[in-house]
């Protein structure tokens, strides 16, 4: 019996032909991605983290680790890291990268934080983590294979956007997320229109009680998600517990937020001591004759000019010296005939007393002007930091603070991202009414890290507006001492808004000064009320339970 065998010859004829004609005998794309493949398969199969085995040098904490496992093994790579002010987030995103760079799943990544964190990511990044990044400055090549860190200001703009666009990522991180959670910002669809296989949104702003912000964060991790935003916010905003319940199971597939209760973080207590301060004889009247005044166009305008009074006299003559009025030029000329700010005063006394480094939060960047000559007239050293300040001189400021001088007085945009845990003393020379900017100023130093109790000093002139506010809202909603995230799910609780938008609509709406002090009076023993409820169930769960 014959049988006859017969070879396919089609990949012979296939190689003959192309050597033949000279032609390529491989794909470089085909290789590369064949070696990926096989080189992902040889990683254990595990859920288990890599990456810890290379970082012996950083103390991770258990909430940490979990952060990383989780975004990595159940969320895909696509989440919203959104814990507590000074729990660790930077680090929480450094060893989910760190573990994609060891399993050979990224090799180009963006990452986009606010302009004054730039060189403070790039070292964090490369002292724990062992992660080289490049900082894309003026003429940055955005088509290199490798992890680059920008600005969102700078990677926006044309030609840099452009270039942008068309590159795919195997990462991008975003800090400062809640900066983009308004779809009709340019910010907002730049980051949608990023080409990107994994994506992390980090932010320690409480969002989870705004739907439309909340609805348009996670539309860019996943799109379709939550459904479509019509229907969305139709259905959430009935507010019954079942409904609230579903929500938050939808959340959690994308989001990851720890507050600092719940961790195993031995964090430093933090210390407060609120400091009324009263006025001189003279300032006491110029305030009365200020309150009385008719220059104002409504009663916004008027709370705002007795704000900048109780910060300083500077403070208030940048905005008097911009009305063409009568009364505006006489109440200037009041003015400058005041002594030193009382308020002033006691802080060079505090900062003698202290005898050790500060950092010195105002609202207004004459107060701080002003601030930064009284000092030195008193011989205590000081530097400056605000917003305004081009990334280098951020840093030389802060490296100045931590080797020779004494205080820091920064204005809000100036402190926001900066870590400063060598110093463990904060003065709200002046306090603002937005409590997530308290915390993120408090969290400039009573963050993972620091070595010492925290304290705290603030500062309100007394029988004042600012007073009033203080000793009413953050004296009995102890808000220095509680979580924010929890005081807003209280006010949602109660079909209210946020913290802030409730006082700014309470300021605004109201026709007079005593008006304002009912309604913040009422907003106080409303949530109290509520606080002690919600103590009275937790016992009697406890009982029933034991």
């Amino acid at each position: 019996m014959h049988i006859e065998l017969i070879r396919d010859r089609t990949f012979m004829d296939e190689l003959l032909n192309q050597l033949d004609q000279n032609q390529a005998l491989a794909n470089w794309d085909w290789f590369q991605r064949a070696y990926q493949i096989s080189d992902t398969l040889l990683i254990p199969d595990s859920t288990q983290l890599t990456a810890l085995d290379l970082l012996k040098n950083v103390s991770f904490l258990p909430h940490q680790i979990n952060t990383a496992e989780k975004v990595i093994n159940e969320m895909n790579g696509r989440a919203i890291l959104a814990d507590e002010v000074g729990l660790g987030k930077t680090i929480e995103a450094g060893l989910i990268i760190k573990e994609y760079l060891t399993r050979r799943l990224i090799k180009k990544a963006l990452i986009i934080v606010p302009a004054s964190l730039v060189n403070q990511w790039q070292s964090e990044l490369y002292e724990k983590f062992f992660i080289k990044t490049t900082i894309a400055k003026k003429n940055p090549d955005w088509t290199l294979d490798n992890i680059q860190i920008t600005s969102i200001d700078l990677a926006k703009r044309d030609p840099h956007r452009q270039i942008i666009l068309e590159q795919h990522y195997d990462l991008l991180l975003i800090d400062e997320a809640h900066k983009l959670k308004n779809k009709q910002t340019k910010n907002y669809q730049f980051a949608q229109a990023i080409s990107k296989k994994y994506c992390l949104l980090l932010t320690a702003t409480p969002i989870q009680n705004k739907l439309d912000d909340l609805f348009n964060l996670v539309s860019l991790l996943k799109p379709g998600l939550l459904g479509d935003q019509d229907t969305f916010l139709k259905t959430y905003t009935q507010g019954s517990k079942e409904l609230d319940q579903e929500l938050k199971k939808l959340i959690q597939k994308v989001m990851v937020r720890h507050l600092r209760q719940d961790t195993q973080l031995k964090t430093k207590s933090r210390l407060v001591e609120n400091i009324t301060i009263s006025f001189s004889d003279e300032e006491r009247a110029f305030y009365q004759e200020l309150e009385s005044a008719s220059i104002f166009s409504n009663n916004a305008t008027k709370i705002l000019h007795l704000r900048e009074f109780c910060s300083s006299r500077e403070a208030l003559y940048m905005t008097l010296n911009k009305s063409e009025l009568d009364e505006a030029k006489y109440l200037i000329d009041q003015l400058q005939q005041l002594p030193h700010h009382a308020k002033a005063l006691k802080l060079v006394e505090l900062i003698k007393s202290i005898n050790d480094k500060c950092i010195v939060f105002t609202e207004y960047r004459a107060t701080q002007i002003y601030l930064q000559w009284l000092l030195k007239e008193h011989g205590i050293s000081s530097v400056p930091f605000r917003g305004g300040f081009k990334r280098g001189k951020k840093d030389w400021m802060k490296q100045l603070f931590k080797d020779k001088a004494q205080v820091l007085i920064a204005t809000e945009a100036g402190g926001e991202g900066i870590n400063l845990q060598f110093c463990h003393h904060l003065i709200n020379y002046d306090l603002p009414w937005n409590p997530m900017r308290i915390e993120q100023r408090i969290g400039r130093i009573h963050r993972y890290g620091q070595q010492h109790d925290v304290k705290i000093y603030n500062f309100s002139m007394a029988d004042t507006i600012e007073d009033h506010v203080l000793s009413l809202l953050y004296n009995k909603i102890n808000l220095f001492e509680r979580v924010v995230g929890d005081l807003d799910q209280i006010l949602a609780d109660l079909n209210l808004n946020s913290f802030d938008e409730e006082i700014t609509q309470i300021m605004n709406q109201s026709q007079s000064i005593g008006e304002i002090k009912i309604k913040l009076n009422n907003l106080a023993e409303v949530i109290q009320e509520y606080q002690y409820e919600g103590i009275e169930d937790d016992d009697d769960a406890n009982r029933e339970s034991s």
